[in-house]
């Protein structure tokens, strides 16, 4: 693997330390005796659950079985040491995790009880209310299961970024500035003008202005290094990025 992989492995590209949440962390030490290839592993799973969850509901699951179904999947993963079984295109999570969950399911008694799945255990901890809730307000369409999967994780990586942009506007005590400008960060035609949110919080339309622009700079800073933690080798980051636009401006 590349040195330049490597060092990414301890910081993502905006400086912060990842090493305990980065995919290459896990295959590069695949064989399952590490403590930090471990908990790389359980951390990625607990962020991107759902998207493999709603894979399964699409797939005609209700939400007791898939929520069994999903967790039996976590704990073959996280304790039989699959990651030593993964095919060559496991460089990015995003697919090492779809193609697991699909042999899995091929190879998964439907008629089985929760108990012989995985002793109904919480392997990776979730609100099954809010799953089946959000599962349940997402729009009605014919689309497949691969893609509900790639929709909502899509979804999840937008949200973790913006969930981490939140909080440090919230550690330097602005958490009402960046509610006034998330919207701005999509070019909202809805959002409230520049003007009016000066405005509001006693600054000037100049000083809203270059924090947006600073925002959106944040913002994509932040969704490069979330993506570079689901992929091997910093070269793909942008590739993956790519792609993941195409996703969410379908």
């Amino acid at each position: 693997m590349p040195s330049e992989d490597a060092s990414l492995a301890r910081t993502d590209l905006t400086g912060r330390t990842f090493q305990t949440t980065h995919w290459s962390v896990v295959l590069r030490v695949s064989d399952g005796r590490s403590p930090d290839a471990a908990q790389a592993l359980e951390e990625l799973c607990r962020t991107y659950w759902y998207p493999l969850y709603a894979f399964v509901r699409r797939r005609g699951c209700i939400h007791e079985e898939a929520q069994d179904l999903t967790q039996a999947f976590f704990a073959k993963l996280l304790e039989k040491n699959q990651i030593s079984l993964a095919d060559p295109e496991r460089g990015r999570f995003r697919t090492f995790l779809l193609r697991s969950l699909e042999n899995f399911l091929r190879t998964e008694h439907r008629d089985a009880t929760a108990q012989k799945r995985g002793g109904g255990r919480e392997v990776v901890s979730w609100d099954a209310d809010l799953a089946a809730e959000r599962y349940s307000s997402e729009r009605a369409d014919d689309a497949s299961p691969t893609a509900v999967y790639e929709r909502q994780w899509v979804a999840v990586l937008l949200e973790s970024v913006l969930g981490a942009l939140r909080q440090e506007f919230s550690q330097s005590g602005k958490a009402e500035l960046f509610d006034q400008l998330e919207p701005h960060l999509w070019g909202d035609d809805s959002s409230t003008p520049y003007p009016r949110i000066a405005e509001a919080l006693d600054i000037t339309a100049v000083s809203v202005r270059v924090t947006v622009h600073r925002l959106r700079q944040r913002f994509h800073d932040l969704l490069r290094a979330q993506i570079a933690n689901t992929v091997e080798n910093v070269n793909d980051v942008e590739d993956e990025l790519r792609y993941l636009r195409r996703l969410w401006a379908s």
